[in-house]
């Protein structure tokens, strides 16, 4: 590992392509195994159909957040990246702050348990998406930024990055039946 920390440029750009691949990966796996599709098609559910271009733009319009994530890593540089553990407290804060102790009330926050009707076994089962996001991201963005000289694992990430982002996008040139 090499002391030198990341220019913000350098963060932003690593943060984006890790937090869209982990956010698609984690999103594909939700929506197969905890069955997204029965909730997404009910009348009620208010989310926007799997076939919506603001669904299928969803893992390009990652990198915003992504960029907003390196804003907040890049201060706490000295403490995430070329340290033991760094990783750990990088998802702790992903965790603590996005996830439970956000100000809003969505499902699975402290805030969603006190103020919605949803069950609360219902607002723990979005904790299998979530959380090992946050844990794939922080590991994933900890490595390769502590790895610099691995150019190989540069190319991997931008290429399936561009897949990713690409495809579902490509999808909405595709003739309509």
């Amino acid at each position: 590992m090499q002391d030198r920390q990341p220019g913000f440029l350098s963060l932003a750009a690593k943060t984006a392509v890790c937090h869209a691949l982990t956010y698609f990966m984690m999103g594909a796996l939700a929506f197969h195994f905890l069955h997204y599709a029965d909730s997404i098609n009910k009348p009620d559910s208010g989310m926007r159909p799997m076939t919506s271009a603001w669904v299928l733009f969803g893992p390009a319009l990652q990198v915003v957040r992504g960029v907003l994530f390196a804003s907040v890593f890049y201060p706490l540089r000295s403490l995430l990246f070329n340290r033991k553990n760094g990783w750990l407290l990088m998802s702790w804060i992903l965790i603590a702050i996005g996830i439970l102790g956000t100000f809003a009330a969505p499902g699975g926050s402290l805030e969603g348990f006190i103020y919605t009707t949803t069950p609360a076994a219902k607002q723990f089962l979005g904790y299998l998406e979530v959380v090992p996001q946050a844990l794939l991201l922080s590991a994933l963005l900890c490595y390769w930024v502590n790895h610099p000289g691995k150019k190989w694992l540069s190319w991997t990430l931008t290429i399936l990055f561009l897949i990713v982002v690409a495809l579902p996008a490509l999808s909405l040139l595709a003739p309509k039946k």
